[in-house]
């Protein structure tokens, strides 16, 4: 996994903990859904880290707590 898989995979958790939809994490957020969306997809190949702290500050979690997840434990060499 990449880091960009492993950062989808983590925005995706985390609105399963919280029972919430994309649309709503962005509306908390203070983001465009369409940045969320483009971040759960193929059109982004790297998510902002600006996006993601207002993702942390829309959920009320610190950036380590974001990053503080199994799903970036394994990631995968970016320079090959």
């Amino acid at each position: 996994m990449n880091i960009k898989e492993a950062v989808e995979k983590r925005i995706i958790e985390l609105c399963n903990e919280r029972d919430i939809a994309i649309n709503e994490l962005a509306n908390v957020s203070g983001i465009p859904p369409s940045t969320v969306y483009s971040m759960l997809n193929e059109k982004s190949k790297n998510p902002g880290i600006v996006s993601i702290k207002k993702i942390c500050d829309g959920l009320d979690i610190s950036i380590k707590e974001f990053f503080s997840s199994e799903v970036f434990d394994e990631l995968e060499q970016e320079i090959k």
